[in-house]
């Protein structure tokens, strides 16, 4: 049996719409772009011809009363703009891919999943390092690891994340536009923050909710902010299960590379994860394995070939997969609300607010 083409439609063709989702989807084999809705028309037009769309419309009503049959929607505004956006496209009753946050704030994003079931369809937020072939490859490792208890209990887990060449040349196929973005409103800020606070909430879910996703992946279970360095280079948590785990936001920079790491240790080993720039091209990340399982046994250190596959492409093809009903999204909207209730706490913790 063929395997069925889902129908895409776009919600806004900026540089991320770009960069890390359109480019990627118009290569999903069983996946057809049909439509854009971007109010700069002139410039989705621009971007339509460059990968191939059919149609282009100046609002997402033009789009769906015209294409009915679209399956699915990609979304790519600013956080900032979801609370308003998301739950009345959702209304559309059609699943939806954005990037992360799932919003700007913890009553936003509770609006959003109560939207999403309220219309009896789903959302898969953009997560991308979750798709990549690397952190794959580990999270099964560390579940087998788990499981067997070879190399004992899970003891800490670290992942490091500092500020860097994120781009890593990903806009180069880019269509800019010379118009410059219409004024749209943003969502209000949370009412439990003012606004310095508000600002480091925003700052913080926009450059490290992914770490916080990531930890609770690799986890494989929930986990709460227990510390915050005064520095704010430092979050400390706890798993449910009494897993010890760090993030280490921006101890260094880099100008023209990107660091990012995570390690799952146990009693005798641990599982590395070095992961590329989130908008590198055609480029996996990397997996180290070492195993010290004593008694007088050889440790031995492994680093398994990967497939020359990235995350924002496996992305694309993970959430045209789960719309043709063939898999899971890999990350669902509740889960991606327990990040940002996670990030409003570590807050608290930091700024004592």
């Amino acid at each position: 049996m063929s395997t069925p083409i889902v129908r895409l439609g776009f919600v806004g063709v900026g540089n991320m719409g770009q960069a890390a989702h359109l480019r990627n989807f118009a290569m999903v084999p069983n996946c057809e772009v049909v439509a854009i809705a971007d109010i700069r028309t002139d410039h989705a037009q621009a971007v339509a011809r460059k990968w191939n769309v059919p149609h282009v419309y100046a609002d997402d009503q033009q789009m769906m009363h015209h294409h009915a049959s679209i399956d699915a929607l990609v979304v790519i505004q600013p956080f900032t703009r979801h609370g308003s956006l998301i739950p009345r496209l959702l209304a559309y009753g059609k699943p939806i891919l954005t990037e992360k946050p799932i919003a700007g704030s913890i009553a936003q994003g509770e609006a959003i999943v109560s939207a999403m079931h309220q219309h009896h369809t789903w959302m898969m937020v953009g997560y991308h390092k979750r798709s990549d072939p690397a952190t794959i490859y580990a999270k099964a490792e560390i579940e087998r690891l788990v499981q067997s208890g070879e190399l004992g209990k899970m003891t800490y887990v670290r992942i490091l994340m500092p500020a860097g060449d994120w781009i890593a040349n990903g806009f180069n196929q880019n269509i800019w536009s010379a118009a410059p973005d219409e004024s749209l409103a943003e969502d209000p800020p949370a009412a439990d923050m003012d606004a310095p606070t508000n600002a480091a909430y925003w700052e913080f879910v926009n450059y490290y909710i992914h770490q916080v996703n990531l930890m609770r992946h690799l986890l494989g279970d929930d986990w709460r902010a227990t510390y915050a360095a005064p520095s704010g280079h430092l979050l400390v948590g706890q798993s449910a299960s009494g897993v010890t785990c760090s993030i280490e936001m921006s101890p260094y920079h880099t100008s023209v590379d990107w660091q990012e790491s995570a390690l799952v240790c146990f009693e005798r080993g641990w599982v590395k994860l070095e992961l590329p720039a989130p908008l590198a091209f055609n480029r996996p990340g990397r997996v180290e394995i070492m195993r010290d399982p004593g008694n007088g046994v050889q440790p031995t250190t492994a680093s398994p070939h990967l497939p020359w596959m990235h995350a924002m492409w496996q992305q694309a093809q993970h959430f045209v997969d789960a719309v043709a009903g063939l898999k899971a999204p890999v990350c669902t909207a509740e889960e991606a609300l327990a990040d940002i209730i996670l990030a409003r706490n570590y807050i608290r913790l930091h700024r004592g607010k």
